[in-house]
């Protein structure tokens, strides 16, 4: 299949020359030798002309690729004005933070945009420190908040900061199932958040207890700490709802969102959070900022994004439900190579019995046509992540592709 950008084979050895030699041994065994040339829903096109089911890209194809709603928005500000002085005010930019506070029903009213997760979890603690003259964060074991030096240190897994020292900020982590972590913290003075993921991702779709949460966000409040709801994977209707912490009732006050917030399109991520954390950026808005923070073309995919993804919420509960099904029957048949379900909606994670039964079934996926997101962190899960776009058939295909490979990866391990 021509694609009129390079064979295979150029793009490993440019991928080992210039970025990294296992990133290109990886891609070419997912691949099977191929590399990815197209995309369109949730099927994507490799260069000797297979395709596969995109179940994975790490939660961002929310709707699919090229959903064509959010193209149209961004060709026409690419068409209009791509990018920002960053000396007068846009309107796209402004436009999007409006949508954005008002898609959350204006329970936090404040915006500021990224391009990435890690962007907006280091702005939130630094707010937080700001904010409340504290340096500590309490964060929860199993986390996952991106990998830059600050929101590394919230990240729980040590894999991540294999060969660093130090990190940029003073972090505790607790456990998930302790109700009364935060309080024990707090009560030691010097918290200045408290940060989660209400639906870890990276940790295998583990669902953190609600009732938990609320008490460690009434703990935080108590004791003048800021609570953060890090959605940034897990919101957005991926979970069912527009927040998991807000329709829950936690009184959070701040929740990151990114990944799908871009529309799949392009990158962007946000911090919506109350008046009292963003009081430091209202002061002075220029005491964290980003050359392409609240960029033109980013921004305009925003409100095509969000209008796509609450057209699709009805569809998106529908597919979770066949997701359920299907996966409940996939432990039923295979019940020696399962060992359990996590997750809700549709971020859901299989527990294999062992990560070399993982590792053997995401081998048979790839070449099988299902694209899924290992956990780097717990490597004897693999998650699923369906975009609303996607049809109950699909689900259904998705399922006999893992019917089989499960097969082939518990033959394998006899």
């Amino acid at each position: 299949m021509s694609t009129g950008i390079g064979a295979p084979a150029d793009t490993f050895e440019l991928i080992r020359r210039h970025l990294s030699p296992r990133l290109a041994l990886t891609g070419s065994f997912a691949g099977r030798g191929a590399t990815e040339v197209a995309a369109d829903g949730c099927r994507v096109t490799l260069s000797d002309g297979r395709t596969a089911l995109d179940f994975g890209s790490y939660a961002v194809t929310l709707l699919g690729h090229r959903h064509p709603d959010v193209l149209a928005a961004v060709r026409a500000q690419l068409d209009a004005m791509p990018t920002s002085t960053r000396s007068l005010a846009n309107p796209t930019a402004a436009g999007a933070a409006a949508r954005l506070a008002e898609y959350f029903r204006l329970a936090l009213p404040k915006v500021y945009f990224g391009l990435n997760g890690a962007d907006v979890v280091e702005v939130a603690v630094k707010l937080a420190r700001l904010a409340t003259g504290r340096s500590r964060v309490v964060a929860v074991r199993g986390g996952f908040h991106g990998k830059s030096l600050g929101a590394l240190a919230l990240t729980h897994s040590p894999l991540f900061r294999r060969g660093l020292l130090g990190t940029a900020v003073d972090v505790v982590h607790v456990p998930a199932d302790d109700p009364d972590a935060v309080m024990r913290e707090v009560r030691g003075g010097n918290v200045a958040a408290v940060v989660f993921e209400p639906v870890q991702g990276e940790n295998g779709a583990a669902v953190l207890p609600v009732d938990v949460l609320r008490r460690w966000c009434a703990d935080a409040a108590r004791h003048g700490a800021f609570t953060v709801s890090d959605e940034i994977q897990c919101g957005l209707r991926r979970c069912g709802e527009r927040s998991v912490a807000l329709a829950a009732g936690l009184p959070v006050d701040a929740v990151l969102v990114g990944k799908p917030l871009g529309g799949g399109v392009v990158p962007l991520s946000a911090l919506v959070c109350s008046e009292e954390l963003y009081a430091p950026l209202s002061a002075d808005p220029f005491l964290h900022s980003a050359t392409f923070g609240g960029h033109p073309l980013s921004c305009a995919a925003l409100p095509a994004a969000l209008t796509a993804i609450e057209a699709a919420a009805g569809h998106g509960a529908r597919l979770a439900a066949a997701l359920d099904g299907a996966l409940a029957e996939l432990a039923r048949r295979h019940g020696e190579s399962i060992a359990g379900l996590r997750g809700t909606g549709l971020l859901r994670g299989i527990d294999f019995a062992s990560p070399a039964v993982a590792g053997s079934v995401v081998v048979e996926l790839a070449g099988a046509g299902l694209l899924v997101s290992p956990c780097l962190g717990r490597p004897a899960t693999v998650r699923l992540l369906p975009p609303l776009v996607a049809a109950e058939s699909d689900i259904t295909e998705a399922a006999d592709i893992l019917d089989t490979a499960i097969g082939v990866a518990a033959r394998g391990a006899m």
